[in-house]
């Protein structure tokens, strides 16, 4: 069986302890899963940051406008890698991360409007420059389903490397791969995603891209490093490093949360579905509470205010077909 060249070093596996130390402190004190607004915000900041890298000019607020269905004044180009990038993104706990057809529809959904080849390897030569300087040439393309089958055949396979180092593996080497004309950085960035959130589903909703691109200099020089030295241990450490230092982001963050989601408001959002309007009257009825202004001032208005419930009509507050939706 092929296996990538790598070797595992000591910071590989003491980043690994640390970052899943952390998950478990996140999943102990506060799950995400009763946040919304906090994991909606963090899957808008990796969109933001993947396309960012790609030079994609958008700030966060207009791809937040973007996925909302808002009118954005900007390159059709980048606007339609902002609403590909948001379904692709949305399917992340549907793709079989070790499924070469998933991965290829995941580059078809990335590129769709944009690629004339989305969703198939590439049939020409690549190679990365500066100015007319090649500084890197990937193999040709007559190699590339082979190498991408080989790549896919270890992933599955190897079940003695921690699925943490083995995506940070995959990622070096579908880059040296370089397996498709345009879009291969923001699907190998999604491919990581949808590897790690298989082996623990708090990853969906975990910035990892709005850390590489704080450090895209540094993102660039791992992938050179590993040129030169033949295998891929400078980018596997550089990667656990991004994602090790995030996930503090992260705690930081779905504690600002949990401090501000009182006992109430976690009683309405459990009496509530996902997507389903539903009246005042309902929920006084569900919480057992038999006061509107008790219903609006301990539950609906800190909810609200939470950005973790929304009204069907908020231009229209008091009105009486007024539905509020989790």
């Amino acid at each position: 069986m092929y296996k990538p060249p790598f070797s595992i070093t000591n910071a590989m596996l003491s980043r690994t302890v640390s970052i899943t130390e952390k998950i478990g402190k996140i999943t102990s004190f506060a799950s995400l899963k009763r946040m919304p607004t906090l994991r909606r915000n963090n899957k808008i900041k990796s969109i933001h940051s993947s396309l960012v890298i790609e030079a994609n000019s958008l700030s966060l607020d207009q791809v937040r406008d973007v996925i909302a269905g808002k009118t954005v004044i900007g390159p059709q180009k980048e606007i339609q890698e902002v609403k590909n990038a948001f379904r692709a993104y949305s399917m992340i706990e549907e793709f079989d991360g070790y499924s070469e057809a998933d991965l290829l529809e995941a580059h078809k959904i990335l590129t769709y409007l944009i690629e004339e080849n989305a969703g198939k390897y590439r049939t020409h030569g690549e190679g990365v420059f500066d100015g007319e300087k090649v500084i890197f040439v990937a193999p040709p393309e007559n190699m590339v389903p082979s190498l991408m089958h080989d790549l896919f055949d270890w992933l599955k396979n190897d079940t003695e490397t921690h699925v943490l180092i083995k995506s940070c593996v995959f990622h070096y080497e579908f880059v040296f791969i370089h397996p498709f004309g345009d879009g291969n950085g923001r699907t190998v960035r999604l491919w990581q995603n949808v590897l790690l959130t298989k082996w623990n589903p708090i990853f969906e909703y975990i910035p990892i891209e709005s850390q590489i691109q704080k450090y895209q200099s540094d993102y660039y020089s791992a992938i050179a490093a590993c040129h030169k030295a033949g295998n891929s241990n400078a980018f596997v450490e550089f990667m656990l490093k991004m994602i090790d230092e995030v996930l503090d982001e992260v705690i930081e963050s779905a504690r600002r949360e949990a401090r501000n989601v009182s006992e109430q408001v976690n009683r309405l959002l459990s009496v509530m579905e996902p997507d389903i309007p539903v009246s005042a009257n309902e929920l006084m009825a569900r919480l057992g509470i038999k006061s509107k202004e008790t219903l609006r001032n301990s539950y609906l208005t800190p909810a609200i205010e939470n950005g973790l419930v929304r009204m069907t009509m908020p231009d229209k507050p008091n009105s009486k077909n007024q539905r509020y939706v989790k």
